[in-house]
């Protein structure tokens, strides 16, 4: 299983959540840290079952 680092940012209007390191767009947001968490989870897991292993940006692409 491939560890994903999960970025949530604290905003005037609750929080934003979003994994840097897939392919396209993957944000979530929340009221409060654990629902842009739980919410961003959920987001990767269909990003994932959606695109497979294409959800994954490459070695080579990354810096």
């Amino acid at each position: 299983m491939k560890t994903i680092k999960i970025i949530v940012e604290k905003h005037p209007d609750g929080y934003v959540a979003y994994p840097p390191g897939l392919r396209g767009v993957v944000v979530a947001e929340g009221e409060t840290y654990e629902e842009a968490l739980a919410e961003i989870k959920s987001a990767i897991r269909f990003h994932i079952e959606t695109f497979g292993s294409d959800a994954f940006e490459s070695d080579e692409n990354q810096g």
